[in-house]
């Protein structure tokens, strides 16, 4: 059974997490003295910093998809390289039996641009059967192992290519399961590091205060910005 993605626990992209933690770091190397007092020292804060770049290092969305895309590009090719070797053959079959006829129509390939990866594949391979079958009436239209043989290897080509392709829909999904999982890793101790920040700076430094506030989303974050310049502002008037 295929597992169930997780769930981000965080609402933010995944480059504005990992520089929330890294902001969130450098404040708490600032207040190191006072970190200590919680039981969080600077050799968990190191290893939170490890975590955060081990992250940062990830394969992001955009390089899996983009990967994914490549394989498709040549599976398409293999595909259309597999119809052309289908067609040359059922070209020289016309020329022996008439389309209508039920020795012309075992090889199957009446809806060969309709078809999907996995019927493309398994007309190719009866294509190259059927061919065999009657190769000694179909020897005089040019029909030989050779044209046989062609068939076979687009068909073999194709497969591969398909299997590549699937490879790499599995890796995005391993990637994005990955990501998952490590960003709510990080984000957790993020929060952990936060609230104790907070904590230490509630009565003593709203500047410093707001530096371990965590907001949901950036637009969250500019507005409380905004909020706090316009309230320095009136401060300093």
């Amino acid at each position: 059974m295929k597992k169930q993605p997780g769930h981000r626990k965080y609402n933010v992209s995944e480059a504005d997490l990992y520089v929330t933690c890294m902001e969130a770091i450098r404040a708490a190397h600032r207040d190191i003295e006072f970190f200590t007092q919680y039981g969080y020292g600077l050799d968990r804060l190191k290893a939170f910093k490890a975590q955060c770049d081990q992250f940062q290092s990830l394969p992001g969305d955009d390089e899996l998809v983009g990967d994914q895309m490549i394989c498709t590009e040549k599976k398409n090719q293999a595909a259309g390289k597999l119809k052309t070797a289908i067609r040359s053959l059922m070209t020289r079959v016309a020329m022996k039996y008439h389309d209508r006829t039920g020795r012309y129509r075992k090889f199957g390939t009446a809806k060969i641009g309709d078809m999907s990866d996995p019927q493309l594949l398994f007309c190719g391979r009866r294509v190259a059967r059927v061919a065999r079958q009657q190769i000694d009436f179909l020897a005089e239209v040019g029909i030989n192992e050779n044209v046989i043989q062609r068939v076979l290897d687009a068909c073999a080509e194709f497969e591969n290519a398909m299997n590549i392709q699937q490879d790499k829909l599995h890796d995005r999904d391993i990637g994005v399961e990955r990501r998952t999982d490590f960003g709510n890793k990080i984000y957790k101790e993020l929060v952990v590091l936060a609230d104790i920040g907070k904590d230490i700076w509630m009565e003593r430094d709203r500047v410093k205060y707001d530096q371990y506030c965590l907001y949901e989303s950036n637009a969250d974050q500019k507005r409380a910005l905004r909020e706090r310049r316009k309230t320095e502002a009136g401060a300093a008037a």
